[in-house]
């Protein structure tokens, strides 16, 4: 069995490995050689989808497909279901999320709870979405908006016009969002083969300038809200008709609501933690959901977990510095992803700790943090 991966980045190398680990053969789509993941494979394909020959070299030499972001038009995802293959998650399930307003239109309809939100068109103006969403509202853009570069605050009507000059040159289709009063950030890694679906624990995320930061396990918020996260996680799922791996944040209002912001078809940054805090990662299961294998435990190993991400802090070559500190660091771990560039604020790996204080392991991985030069 050869499982072809979509993408080659830091997602693909970490499922990948599992994959190996469990015996697989696993073959990468990625735009130029030596990706990250292309690195671990002898079956790194050169292309992409719109290069017809190389898709169809790819299509050919795989047995089942998965993809490691939701960019990728679902179009060319039912070309390989139309080659009586199967891609998890299936062109459907992409068809209906990868539009962020479409992703918002199925939730709504499926009374997933949400902020309100608007289509921008040609007639939209700062006067007629704020009567809608209020005075504060976000732009977003419907496709490839990640780590804030789909989003702008809008307060006023000279920030609704930078917001469309800056978010067009990205993506012409654009949808608006109520400001959400927030007090916390959560997330879930959700699961589902074909027999059984699991969950992974509620999490904090916390941003810094747009871009995940910190993940904390699990989240310190009452059994309630939890049981209220999950609850509401399963019926994202039914919603869009998933299978495979899923993450999904969430905004927990200053009112005690839970709002879905939304979903990712794929392993996420929210679930690095489980590398080394739980049973099962979020990879392993990525890749146990995609063949329909029996899923593994999610419950964590200890009782609390904190991943940090490591931003590049220079631009040019991917060298690091100080390893030595980290690694005599029994309850460290240290992940680095093989990416050759480092650019300012790009994500070059992760750290978790594992232990019983969150207080403590925060201190852990944000020292580690500043010894990293990359």
């Amino acid at each position: 069995m050869k499982i072809g991966i979509l993408g080659g980045g830091q997602l693909a190398r970490m499922s990948l490995i599992p994959a190996v680990r469990l015996g697989f053969d696993v073959a990468i789509l990625e735009k130029s050689s030596n990706s990250p993941a292309g690195k671990l494979t002898k079956n790194e394909f050169v292309g992409w989808v719109d290069d017809k020959k190389v898709f169809n070299k790819f299509i050919d030499a795989c047995d089942i497909f998965t993809l490691e972001n939701e960019f990728i038009d679902y179009k060319y995802i039912k070309l390989i279901e139309e080659k009586g293959k199967k891609c998890v998650p299936s062109s459907k399930t992409i068809s209906l999320i990868q539009d962020k307003l479409i992703q918002k239109k199925v939730f709504f309809d499926n009374k997933v709870p949400l902020a309100n939100f608007t289509q921008i068109n040609s007639q939209s103006n700062y006067k007629s979405i704020s009567a809608i969403l209020g005075k504060k509202f976000v732009v977003k853009s419907r496709k490839m908006g990640y780590d804030g570069y789909g989003n702008a605050l809008v307060k006023n009507h000279a920030d609704y016009s930078k917001a469309l000059t800056k978010l067009k040159s990205r993506n012409s289709e654009l949808y608006a969002e109520s400001f959400v009063n927030f007090k916390k950030e959560l997330a879930i890694i959700i699961v589902k083969s074909k027999n059984e679906i699991k969950t992974f624990p509620v999490v904090e995320s916390i941003q810094k300038n747009h871009i995940c930061k910190f993940v904390i396990a699990e989240a310190d918020i009452p059994e309630k809200v939890k049981k209220e996260v999950i609850n509401i996680a399963h019926n994202c799922i039914d919603a869009i008709e998933g299978e495979g791996i899923f993450g999904i944040e969430f905004f927990l209002t200053v009112d005690n609501k839970i709002l879905v912001n939304e979903i990712a078809p794929r392993p996420h940054n929210t679930g690095h933690y489980t590398l080394d805090a739980c049973v099962t990662s979020q990879f392993e299961n990525h890749i146990r959901a995609v063949l329909s294998l029996p899923l593994g435990e999610t419950f964590m190993l200890r009782p609390k977990a904190v991943m940090i991400n490591i931003l590049g802090k220079n631009n040019g070559s991917s060298e690091i510095s100080n390893y030595k500190s980290i690694l005599k660091q029994s309850d460290l771990h240290l992940h680095l992803y093989g990416k050759e560039e480092s650019r300012i604020g790009r994500k070059m790996g992760h750290i978790t700790a594992i232990g019983n204080s969150i207080d403590a392991l925060l201190i852990k991985v944000k020292t580690a943090d500043r010894q990293i030069n990359i």
